[in-house]
């Protein structure tokens, strides 16, 4: 027979945003499960791979309150200031930009953490919090009623929470065997993501370059001892939206051309070059969930919404699912009161639901603007750029965006 397990909470998915709510959960005191697929390795030496986050200022202090930030392996690299400009491929930036001055915002915008950094912290800190059961690799099935949840792992133990939450991805199993509907977008765009070595120091600045294909991010990391044979004392990393049939092509690339490919559209402002790492890619559309809760469900990150990468918000969004939820349900068990409770879950949704789909209305807008080669609309755009960086309380507002605060 299989051993019964109670908790306050159980967690579906040990990624980012599902994984760090569990460490803050259990950080609180709040009972919790966290139960993933794939199994959680320790990751003592992953190799470069390329892949990083943008971490909002906003976003900070979750991991702060999570126990992760000082687990990170590696210092994480400020984003000090924001530059946004226009273009065409192969000719230099519209001289009408948007700057974005962290001494105007008193802190940095943001801080760069590698991928493979993040995943590091997690796994190593997932396992040593008292309040906190990690299952993984695992198969579940929950049953929710108004009472409470159920959830039956295969092979192992039956665990009875209050609220389950899926932190899944946007393919949630949780979320379609509720039946809540979603709406997709395909933007019929790829994103081509790495890093990069250069020989001009970045100076912590990241650039968001608007193309007609897409824009066009370099965000500034830490130096990279493994990057590249003798280490890397120069490393960005880089985001680059291609409508997906010349994305292809890309990628078929050899090095030296798909490097010379970067290079058109980066410019020489970072000198000599390197890509390192892997090339990744992914097909980019945004994701709209008609509801973000349930019967004794919460829906999180990925699993609640997807938007464009152009403001490199994704994750941040998930982290903002996170705070809030968590800051529900910590408060509610130190009330004594139903951490899955209806009343908490609707307060939920009316917490998240509006700022995130702001977001994706104003990442969605911003593709469709940018991602044009009309002569007038690039004019209108450049000047729009100009006004904005000009006019100080709009210009602070597009900051504490960016802050996510």
């Amino acid at each position: 027979m299989s051993d019964t397990l109670t908790a306050d909470v159980c967690v579906m998915g040990a990624g980012p945003v599902g994984g760090t709510l569990a460490c803050r959960l259990a950080a609180a005191g709040v009972s919790t499960v966290v139960i993933d697929r794939a199994a959680l390795p320790p990751m003592a030496h992953p190799a470069f791979d390329g892949r990083a986050y943008a971490i909002a200022a906003g976003s900070r202090a979750l991991l702060e309150q999570s126990g992760l930030w000082d687990r990170l392996p590696d210092p994480p690299n400020p984003i000090l200031d924001i530059r946004v400009t226009d273009g065409r491929v192969g000719r230099p930036a519209s001289r009408l930009r948007l700057h974005f001055d962290h001494r105007d915002a008193g802190a940095p915008f943001g801080w760069m953490v590698e991928a493979r950094g993040l995943r590091r912290a997690l796994n190593a800190h997932i396992g040593t919090l008292a309040h906190l059961r990690v299952l993984a690799p695992a198969m579940a099935t929950a049953k929710r009623s108004a009472e409470g949840v159920t959830v039956r792992v295969a092979g192992g133990p039956e665990i009875a929470c209050r609220l389950i939450v899926a932190a899944e991805g946007r393919q949630s199993p949780l979320r379609e065997a509720a039946g809540i509907p979603v709406t997709r977008f395909d933007y019929g765009q790829t994103g081509i993501v790495c890093a990069i070595s250069h020989d001009v120091p970045h100076h912590d600045i990241a650039l968001e370059h608007f193309l007609p294909s897409g824009p066009f991010a370099v965000l500034p990391m830490a130096a990279s001892p493994d990057a590249e044979p003798g280490g890397a004392p120069h490393v960005s990393a880089v985001v680059w939206t291609e409508r997906t049939r010349i994305a292809e092509t890309i990628l078929g690339l050899d090095e030296a051309r798909f490097t010379r490919e970067l290079r058109r559209r980066l410019g020489d402002h970072l000198g000599a070059v390197r890509v390192v790492g892997r090339r990744w890619h992914y097909p980019l559309s945004a994701m709209l969930t008609h509801e973000y809760v349930g019967t004794r469900l919460a829906l999180a990150g990925d699993a609640a919404h997807g938007i464009h990468p152009i403001a490199g918000q994704g994750l941040n969004l998930g982290f903002r699912d996170a705070i809030a939820l968590a800051d529900l349900v910590i408060a509610a068990k130190a009330g004594g009161e139903d951490p899955g409770s209806a009343e908490l879950l609707t307060r939920y949704q009316r917490l998240r639901r509006p700022d995130n789909l702001a977001m994706l209305a104003m990442t969605d807008g911003l593709d469709r603007l940018f991602s044009s080669d009309n002569r007038a609309l690039r004019l209108a755009r450049d000047l729009g750029i100009a006004a904005v960086d000009r006019a100080g309380p709009l210009k602070k507002m597009f900051m504490r965006r960016a802050m996510g605060t």
